[in-house]
This record gives structure tokens, C-alpha cells and sequence, in this order.
């Protein structure tokens, strides 16, 4: 099979930690040929999704106690190639959130493939359709208490009522401009005027977990099937558990609850071709749905023993037919 990865610049991932290093090398480890892109690299030419393609190349890891190491260099690249999507089997959109125009730009080039032939993950109207914030808010039995709104007065109501709540900017990653707000806090308006620009952007307002302190877990999902999870918990003064702020990662198993989430989920994810995906679970409520770039598949193999990648290209290779006739 023939695999496409539209990812950031090679020099900004670290191979270590990165989930598409970890596709990457599991293709590659079952002999698929593979070849990366980048989102500003994309176009449509007669009509056809077309990318400026490299065949990569990885070098070998190893699981040392601390994580994965691969040597120096970690990647070998071949001559650049403008080609037609449609030559690949398997597209992968792994371009790090926030979505932002150009991102929206690179989702519409996407959907001059014909779905039929190339297997797009994730599906481009799917990821246009799951803000990973909003999108959790269909599966009201899943959540938390939540409100979007921009306006201070219904969030400094709900802070009030609650006493304790998480504002989330709707287009944020990795835990940044995340607040921790409380009712006696006298910076309560000043930090609702901040984050929602004086009342012109809305955000998300959850109340506070107290479970958050014991673990922020993602679990990752494929088709709709929870196949590893790792535990993300704060350290130091920090409330958040994101690993980009520091958060220690720790093993853990999913729980009933936490399946019951993921059956409830499962459909919808199906109908919109979401096909993984991450979500964040705190305390037994799912809190995010992440379609853009999911993370965390480094550090469950590492402390779970498992090979992620491969299931997923396994799982790929074993679906490919009857999805297309290459």
C-alpha cells in the first residue's frame, strides 16, 4: 500500500513523543511505501487533489527506560514528486491544530479525492465538522455541566453557581489559554474579557473536575473502538495534565464507564469518517474530542507494552478491501 502523511515540517516533530512519527514507522515496518507532505504543499490541478510528495525513510528506534530514541538523523528524505492523491491508498491529515484558515483551505483541496479510491483519515468534512471543543457537546450524557457563550455575564453566573469552572478557548491546543476560574477571584472579569476578546469570541465553560487532579486521560480510539489510554496528571502548581505543560504520563486501563463513553461516541465518529481519534476523559466525563492530530500513542506503548501504529496500518491493511480496487 501506498501512504500519505500531510504533516508539520519534519524538523519541529519529535520522534520520541510524535504519533505520526509512530504511523510513519509502522508502515514502513510492514513494507508499505510512504511518502509526506505538508498542507501548504496541496492543491487541485484538472480537478484533482494533487500534493508535492517526499518518499521518506526512518531510522530504527529504540525503547529505552526513558522513551523512544532514533538515531541522528532520524529521517531520510527523497526528491520531491507533484502527484495526484489519488495514486496513495491511505492519507493521513496529521497537521497539528489550531484550525486556522489555511488548514480550512488544505480540508477543501482534500475533498477532491475520490473517497472511493483513497481513504482520507480523518475525513476532511469531518474534521471541518468536529471542533474539538463543540463537538463533545452532542453526547450531553458524557460531559460535564458546560456553556459556550462570549458573554461575562452568563459565564461569571455559571462560575458563580459552580463556584469553580475550566474556560477553553474553542480553537486552542495542547492546554493553552486554559483558565482556571473561581467566583471570589476579583481578576474573574478581566480574564473573561481576555479570552473571550471583550465578548466578540465565545468559549467553553466547564465546571471544575476535582478529579482533574488525579489524571486527564486520553484514550485512543480507532473506528470507534478504544484500542490504549494514558494517564496525563498535573505536576507542581499546574491544574492541567496536557503533556505540552508539563503533565506526567502514567499508565492506566480504561474503565466501564469510560467503554460505555465510547460506545456512545462510536456511531457518530463512523457516520462522520473519524476514524482516530482521541478523546480526554477526567473523572468518568468526557471533556474533548480530538480529530485533528492525536496524540499519546508513544507514551501507551511505552508504558503499556502495545504497538499501536501497527494495529492501526494492520487495521487499514485489513479494511483496504472492498474500500478501494487498488
Amino acid at each position: 500500500m501506498k501512504f500519505a502523511f500531510i504533516i508539520d515540517p519534519l524538523e519541529r516533530l519529535d520522534p520520541g513523543h510524535d504519533t505520526s512519527v509512530a504511523l510513519i514507522e509502522a508502515a514502513q515496518e510492514l513494507g508499505h511505501e510512504v511518502w509526506v507532505t505538508q498542507a501548504h504543499q496541496l492543491g487541485v490541478v484538472d480537478g484533482k487533489a494533487t500534493a508535492l510528495l517526499q518518499p521518506i525513510h526512518l531510522t530504527a528506534e529504540q525503547l529505552r527506560e526513558g522513551g523512544w530514541v532514533m538515531g541522528t538523523p532520524w529521517f531520510e528524505l527523497g526528491d520531491r514528486e507533484l502527484r495526484p492523491l489519488a495514486t496513495m491508498d491511505v492519507v493521513f491529515m496529521r497537521t497539528d491544530p489550531p484550525v486556522t484558515v489555511p488548514y480550512l483551505y488544505a480540508t477543501y483541496v482534500l475533498d477532491y479525492i475520490d473517497p472511493t479510491q483513497t481513504r482520507v483519515i480523518n475525513a476532511p468534512a469531518g474534521i471541518r465538522a468536529a471542533n474539538e471543543k463543540m463537538y463533545a457537546l452532542q453526547f450531553s450524557g458524557a460531559i460535564p455541566e458546560t456553556i459556550v457563550s462570549q458573554n461575562k455575564q452568563v459565564i461569571r453566573q455559571f462560575v458563580e453557581h459552580h463556584q469553580a469552572a475550566v474556560l477553553k478557548p474553542l480553537g486552542g491546543k495542547a492546554g493553552e489559554g486554559i483558565l482556571f476560574l473561581h467566583a471570589g477571584d476579583r481578576n474573574l472579569n478581566s480574564l473573561v474579557e481576555i479570552s473571550t476578546h471583550q465578548g466578540l469570541v465565545p468559549v467553553m465553560v466547564q465546571t471544575y473536575l476535582p478529579a482533574a487532579k488525579e489524571g486527564d486521560k486520553r484514550i485512543i480510539l480507532l473506528n470507534g473502538e478504544p484500542i490504549g489510554a494514558v494517564n496525563r496528571i498535573p505536576t507542581g502548581n499546574e491544574f492541567r495534565g496536557n503533556m505540552a505543560v508539563g503533565g506526567r504520563v502514567a499508565q492506566t486501563e480504561i474503565t466501564e464507564r469510560e467503554r460505555d463513553i465510547c460506545a456512545q461516541l462510536a456511531p457518530t465518529l463512523q457516520r462522520d469518517g473519524l476514524v482516530f481519534v482521541g478523546i480526554d476523559i477526567i473523572g468518568g466525563y468526557l471533556t474533548e474530542v480530538n480529530v485533528t492530530s492525536p496524540t499519546g500513542v508513544r507514551e501507551i506503548d511505552r508504558l503499556s507494552s502495545t504497538r499501536l501504529g501497527l494495529q492501526v496500518i494492520k487495521w487499514l491493511e485489513a479494511t483496504k478491501h472492498g474500500f478501494n480496487s487498488k
